[in-house]
């Protein structure tokens, strides 16, 4: 909770910086594509990393490698000019409700899949995170300073990349954790082993993501977002020819897709955002795509778990889960097919 806390409050953070530094929209959208390019390398390095330390130190080690960077990223940061402040209070009762209905969710999907939603503590978490949610946008729409702007989500600019943005990372992360379980749990393969297995869907993301920045400035941030929904959902679909002898290799290279079209989408998708809003409110629409990928991750992983325990075999909840992510980005692609060549509604 501690880390979770902490990146929440860093990375909207560090994107509103970035809106600051760049008031250019060209050289913002490079910055942007920068800025992702980091976490990109992060993704990359962090299942080798992990891997290696668990087979060789434990597990524990793991949760070191957070220092050294942590205290380069504060070194580097004592050299970022003051940045501007606003007088905003805290929204207490709005952030309670939106981790209870969160946490509430979460739990009862993944207990949910593995004992039955017909259970009473299951069924008691999803009504609380119900009545939480409700609790929250009543919360939010009468609040001076609420955590989530009601008004924000009028751009649809601003609500279809808040879509885009949860369903990318359900896919993403919701497919590594299903691809880590087949290749140690069905293939038997090491920790280190299956984490070496993404490193060709994430080799290539660095490149890719500024690819992105240079086709949405051409093109405008329509045509890398489309795109790269597609080639994420044509990986998904590739996906479910993987079987129980699949050479593993051969599931590398198929999950490569999926990381691309992950890295052409996001910075034309984070640029389309920051665009979308005025410069004063650039950390809390940071802060609510950050908010909507990560419950797409973790929904996704406790969905695609509940797939995995409910069905007769390992290898049908996988696809089923494929098939399931597949269809949210063909979902959001469609919508992504309603905004202008051009966006610049601030609305």
């Amino acid at each position: 909770m501690v880390q979770g806390a902490a990146a929440a409050v860093m990375m909207p953070a560090s994107l509103a910086l970035v809106r600051q530094g760049f008031p250019d929209q060209a050289s913002r959208a490079r910055a942007i594509a920068i800025w992702t390019m980091g976490g990109a390398v992060a993704v990359a390095a962090g299942p080798v990393l992990g891997g290696a330390l668990t087979a060789t130190a434990g597990w524990r080690w793991i949760f070191f490698v957070n220092l050294p960077a942590g205290l380069l990223a504060l070194v580097l940061l004592a050299r970022v000019p003051a940045s501007p402040r606003l007088p905003v209070r805290l929204d207490l009762p709005g952030q309670v409700a939106a981790v209870i209905a969160m946490g509430g969710l979460t739990y009862g999907v993944i207990e949910g899949g593995d004992q039955g939603f017909g259970r009473p503590l299951v069924l008691a978490s999803l009504l609380v995170a119900v009545v939480a949610a409700a609790v929250f946008l009543a919360v939010q729409a009468r609040s001076s300073h609420p955590t989530l702007p009601l008004p924000l989500f009028r751009s649809r600019a601003a609500a279809v990349s808040l879509a885009i943005g949860f369903m990318l990372n359900a896919a993403y992360y919701g497919g590594v954790f299903v691809f880590s379980l087949y290749l140690q749990q069905e293939r038997g393969q090491s920790a280190l082993q299956a984490g070496l297995m993404f490193i060709p869907m994430t080799a290539l993301v660095a490149v890719v993501n500024l690819a992105s920045a240079s086709l949405a400035r051409r093109y405008g941030p329509r045509v890398p977002m489309v795109a790269g929904q597609l080639v994420g959902t044509a990986g998904l679909l590739s996906l479910l020819s993987v079987g129980a002898h699949t050479d593993v290799w051969l599931v590398a290279a198929l999950m490569v897709p999926v990381g691309l079209g992950g890295a052409l989408t996001v910075p034309a998708l984070t640029a389309l955002l920051l665009d979308s809003v005025p410069a004063d409110r650039a950390g809390t629409a940071s802060a609510v795509l950050n908010t909507g990928r990560q419950v797409g991750g973790a929904i996704a992983v406790a969905v695609f778990g509940a797939l995995l325990a409910g069905a007769d075999t390992f290898l049908a909840g996988m696809r089923w889960s494929m098939l399931l992510a597949a269809a949210g980005l063909v979902l959001t692609a469609g919508a992504t097919l309603t905004l202008p060549r051009t966006v610049t509604d601030r609305g």
